[in-house]
C-alpha cells in the first residue's frame, strides 16, 4: 500500500528534479522515491547530530564550569 506524501518545492529545486528525472529516464516520483531511500540509507552521524557529535571523543566537563569560563572570557 502507498501512502501519498505531498511536499511544496521552490519553483527551481522542481526543475531540478525534473531534469534529473529526465536524465535518469524515471519519473519525477520515482527519482524523488529513489532520493529517499538513498539518503535514509546513507544516514550515518548527519542523520544525527547529536550521535555525530559523541562520535568525535571531544573532552568534555562540568556544565558548571564550562558556564563559567565562557563567562570570564566575555570580561
Amino acid at each position: 500500500m502507498s501512502i501519498r506524501l505531498q511536499i511544496l518545492v521552490p519553483q527551481g529545486l522542481d526543475a531540478r528534479v525534473r531534469k534529473a528525472a529526465q536524465r535518469s529516464r524515471m519519473s519525477k516520483g520515482g527519482w524523488v522515491r529513489r532520493a529517499i531511500e538513498r539518503a535514509l540509507a546513507e544516514g550515518g552521524p548527519a542523520a544525527d547530530p547529536v550521535a555525530a557529535l559523541a562520535a568525535l571523543g571531544a573532552p568534555t566537563g562540568d556544565i558548571e564550569q564550562m558556564l563559567a569560563e565562557i563567562e570570564a572570557g566575555r570580561a
